[in-house]
């Protein structure tokens, strides 16, 4: 086995290994902030009308790859909930341009603190200073991933 193999398999390895535990760490964060009375499909209409990602209900369907007519259905009980607000499309006065209410603000703003609270406790009880900073020094490392 050569040098170049060895690292070929140590850098799979990370890939996998890196894969795995982002992917635990992300269902751990839902579990620990449970959606309550919205659905997935729900939550999920909210952050990409919250990114600003879609502003129709055309757009958020097609986000999700279902059929306008399922969207339409989450988007009203969003509507009812009074965690988004709908006015006429400014072109268009078929298509209502969607956007979040101060209530569906205020709701992921909770559950992103909520998550980040969990988040900051675990990391005091289970890894010590020295771990945290090893820890932050690999989060500088993994932005670099997701921005070269």
């Amino acid at each position: 086995m050569t040098v170049q193999d060895t690292e070929t398999d140590l850098t799979a390895a990370l890939a996998a290994d890196l894969r795995l535990l982002l992917g635990q760490l992300r269902r751990r964060l839902r579990e620990e902030v449970p959606p309550g009375d919205l659905t997935q499909p729900q939550l999920t209409a909210l952050l990409h009308l919250e990114r600003g990602e879609a502003s129709t209900l055309t757009e958020l369907a097609q986000m999700e790859g279902v059929r306008s007519q399922s969207m339409g259905a989450t988007v009203g009980s969003l509507l009812e909930l009074g965690l988004v607000e709908g006015e006429p499309h400014p072109n268009d006065r078929r298509r209502t341009t969607l956007r979040l209410s101060p209530a569906g603000h205020a709701l992921i703003a909770q559950r992103r603190a909520a998550r980040e609270d969990w988040l900051q406790r675990t990391l005091r009880v289970h890894l010590s200073a020295d771990e945290q900073a090893d820890l932050a020094r690999s989060v500088a490392l993994l932005r670099r991933l997701v921005r070269p």
